[in-house]
């Protein structure tokens, strides 16, 4: 069995709480609660960032102590830092769910079966998600929009989805 060392985005410290060195962390995850169950969070080059010893709900996500943070301004010094979990301290997903992290590096192809690029990274600019492609021949990469029409057929277990581009949808009917 391989492990997965992805790195998954389940976070942001927010700063200081208090006077007591707690820190809050705005949780990118269903359950903000979950991320004392992941074990050390890490920073994006993997190296341990946080390690939640406790937690509580908090509006954005949880407020808690942390083996790392002794004093809110060490706390402080650490808003905006981004936390991660590898992909593979996560549960399996359940028949015909997956994690969006597992697109990155499926094959793309066009309705003629030829590969048009790989998804090299998944985004959402706050409307839908959208898959980064890496095009097959090289150059700039392009969004394709992560929904039923432009991807109509995940092959996940084989590696590849199928792409329907905006352009060949079809036109759309104006708001």
């Amino acid at each position: 069995m391989t492990t997965d060392s992805r790195l998954i985005l389940v976070g942001q410290i927010g700063g200081g709480f208090g006077v007591r060195g707690e820190v809050r962390v705005t949780a990118f995850t269903a359950d903000p609660l979950a991320l004392t169950a992941y074990g050390p969070l890490l920073r994006a080059d993997g190296t341990v960032a946080l390690t939640l010893t406790s937690t509580r709900p908090d509006k954005n996500g949880v407020v808690g102590r942390a083996k790392e943070i002794a004093t809110k301004e060490e706390a402080d010094a650490l808003r905006g830092l981004k936390l991660y979990v590898p992909r593979d301290r996560f549960p399996e997903p359940e028949e015909d769910e997956f994690y969006l992290a597992d697109l990155i590096g499926v094959e793309v192809r066009d309705t003629a079966g030829a590969v048009m690029g790989t998804v090299k990274s998944v985004q959402n600019f706050g409307a839908d998600d959208m898959l980064e492609i890496a095009p097959a021949t090289g150059g700039p990469t392009w969004y394709l929009p992560f929904t039923k029409e432009a991807t109509p057929e995940l092959h996940l277990a084989d590696g590849w989805l199928l792409a329907v581009p905006p352009t060949e949808v079809g036109e759309r009917e104006p708001d």
